[in-house]
């Protein structure tokens, strides 16, 4: 994604980065619309030319103060905003963390947006709650706030640096560990590459059977991205049909899922099912939250998985997501 709303600095001792609140629906509106206009012209968000010079590689974005990964919706914007200005770091933070790090952001250097969306209760809902004895009603919220790369900063050289990149065509020990560490059922031949939920076993030919090799990690992080769907684990859908929307919505986690912890472990993520591009199309303009929700699902996806290598350096392992109940439905997803 090349074009992010952007918020200019105003130089040293400006107080706070969050913008006003806005209606959740127009940020809805705005993201999604934003995405549709990238898969139009045939760019992927979860795919970016990360070989441009001077830009960073492979890689999530992360707060470099406190080293902790953004997630959903807000990976394919800051991934957007390196590509498109060139940043050379994946390291992002507040106007006050910068100042809070002994730095600044420089005078006029424009933010990126990234949104937080949760749910609260209001003091009248529990009131009558209390009153009733029903459930109080919760209700969503959708905030946005403003960041800045590390390359806008100024004194800020002590801070996390960047993850050493690896030859495109290197056996990557680091994804050889996650695989394996996943204890997933990989059964390895034939000439397709697919998950059964049914039976929770993964297929992948060989790797020298890929004319890339490299091409071999891709595809196991993204049939590992459909296994984590099991009921067992994070409980997704998997009951949709090749040309329905919800094998589209499970492709388009799969694929994103799949990118981000390609990006995680230095593996320069690319478009495994291209194919899907009008599906994927018409599932966004149909509902202006189902970017947000694949995000999501496909950060928890890579968060499941990348925690079987344990937590990053200085981020904290998350609390386990409850698993959701649900019949299991045989489905190959490819």
């Amino acid at each position: 994604m090349r074009s992010n709303p952007s918020r200019r600095a105003r130089g040293k001792g400006r107080e706070g980065v969050s913008a006003p609140a806005e209606p959740r629906a127009n940020l809805y509106d705005e993201v999604t619309a934003s995405i549709i206009a990238e898969l139009e012209a045939g760019r992927f968000p979860w795919v970016q030319p990360w070989g441009r010079a001077g830009a960073a590689g492979p890689g999530l974005p992360r707060n470099a103060l406190t080293g902790r990964r953004y997630s959903g919706v807000n990976i394919l914007m800051l991934w957007g905003a390196v590509i498109a200005r060139g940043y050379p770091s994946q390291g992002w933070l507040t106007f006050k963390q910068a100042l809070a790090a002994g730095g600044c952001v420089r005078k006029g250097e424009r933010g990126t947006t990234v949104v937080y969306a949760d749910r609260f209760t209001p003091d009248a809902e529990k009131a009558r709650a209390r009153e009733t004895g029903e459930d109080a009603r919760v209700v969503p919220f959708l905030k946005r706030f403003t960041v800045f790369n590390l390359a806008q900063c100024e004194g800020l050289d002590g801070l996390t640096p960047e993850p050493a990149q690896l030859p495109e065509r290197e056996i990557v020990p680091a994804a050889e560990r996650l695989i394996a560490a996943t204890g997933a059922d990989f059964r390895i031949g034939g000439e397709k590459a697919f998950y059964v939920p049914s039976a929770d076993f993964i297929q992948v030919p060989p790797q020298l059977a890929f004319r890339d090799q490299i091409n071999y990690y891709r595809t196991c992080f993204h049939e590992l991205t459909h296994w984590t769907g099991h009921p067992s684990r994070l409980a997704r859908d998997l009951s949709g049909r090749m040309g329905s929307h919800p094998y589209a919505r499970e492709e388009l986690v799969a694929e994103m899922g799949s990118a981000f912890v390609c990006a995680a472990k230095s593996v320069i993520p690319t478009v495994r099912h291209a194919d899907y591009l009008a599906a994927w199309l018409e599932v966004l303009r149909e509902d202006n939250r189902a970017i947000f929700r694949a995000a999501s699902q496909a950060s928890k996806a890579a968060d499941f998985l990348l925690a079987f290598d344990g937590p990053p350096e200085n981020e904290a392992v998350p609390a386990a997501a409850p698993l959701a109940s649900q019949p299991s439905h045989e489905r190959i997803a490819a």
